[in-house]
């Protein structure tokens, strides 16, 4: 089996679960040394409180084919991100992938409440978690990053730009946390380019993340079950698409093409052909404009 990316290391921070565990894995797949951080393991679970851990995404892995090392990170605290990078350069002398996944924001938001009702010490919360844990990894991580020509940073968010410049994003600090991301990756895009390095922001479509299938009640073998309550799901993608999204971009040579650019897992796949684990290569932002805020009736025909 082709391993397009041996002998690179990779850094998922906020590979919990989610996206971060399924680029993970997938980063894995192609061969790599992959540092999964997060603070919930099996002795300790996060604020999140839930069942996934970091050592049981390392595990997988490693079952993928790569070397996945947990290591219980908050990112908001400098020094144990210090502490993490100076062991990846101890441990192995290169960083050539970062990936910020850093979120956790899921318990604090409100669906429905304006600013001035939210509740603003969750608010600052959240912004601390998507933007600030992105901003202290980056800042001690790119330093190791570019030591080596062609280093690659993706900041994966909610919504490529074009969307959520143009659309209202369910709350305010919702709609902030998520745009801010975006603007980070530009600007990293600018500072790593001199170095040889690229940095890109990336976003999955509608996630059939473990927190989204429990809020259906399905599992990932009954996820169609769903579309008895919203149709739309049908569009939906497992964490392995973005996965294989940043594999592609990670494996490719030509990568810096596109540095500073907002990229989606559907638009990635019809540029480097990879599916979703079904065979499928669903599009959903494309989706979302076109049907589902037009408020048409659910039809995935030509979208995945």
């Amino acid at each position: 089996m082709s391993k397009p990316l041996a002998g690179k290391v990779a850094l998922v921070a906020g590979a919990t679960r989610g996206a971060g565990r399924g680029i993970a894995v997938e980063l894995g797949a192609a061969g790599a040394v992959v540092y999964v951080t997060g603070r919930s393991t099996r002795s300790q679970r996060s604020e999140i409180d839930r069942p996934e851990t970091i050592e049981e995404t390392a595990e997988l892995v490693t079952a993928a084919g790569g070397q996945g090392i947990p290591v219980q990170v908050d990112h908001l605290d400098s020094d144990q991100v210090r502490a993490l990078v100076e062991r990846i350069d101890a441990e192995q002398g290169r960083l050539d992938i970062l990936v910020n996944n850093i979120w956790g924001g899921e318990q604090m938001f409100s669906w429905d409440q304006p600013l001035w009702e939210h509740s603003l010490d969750k608010g600052l919360r959240i912004l601390r978690l998507a933007i600030d844990t992105h901003i202290i990894t980056s800042h001690h991580a790119l330093p190791l990053l570019i030591k080596n020509p062609g280093g690659l940073v993706i900041e994966v968010t909610d919504g490529t730009a074009d969307y959520n410049t143009k659309n209202y994003r369910i709350s305010f600090f919702y709609d902030l946390a998520k745009s801010s991301v975006i603007r980070m990756a530009f600007a990293q895009s600018k500072e790593l380019a001199p170095h040889g390095s690229t940095a890109v922001v990336l976003t999955p479509g509608w996630l059939r993340s473990e927190l989204m299938l429990d809020l259906f009640g399905v599992t990932e073998a009954t996820w169609q079950d769903a579309l008895k309550l919203q149709p739309h799901f049908a569009i939906s993608e497992t964490p392995s698409y973005v996965g294989r999204a940043v594999t592609a971009l990670a494996a490719d040579p030509a990568v810096s093409r596109w540095n500073g650019q907002s990229l989606s897992s559907g638009q990635l796949a019809q540029v480097y052909g990879f599916t979703d684990l079904d065979g499928s290569q669903p599009d959903a932002w494309r989706y979302l404009v076109e049907v589902q805020d037009p408020g048409l009736p659910a039809d995935v025909t030509g979208y995945r």
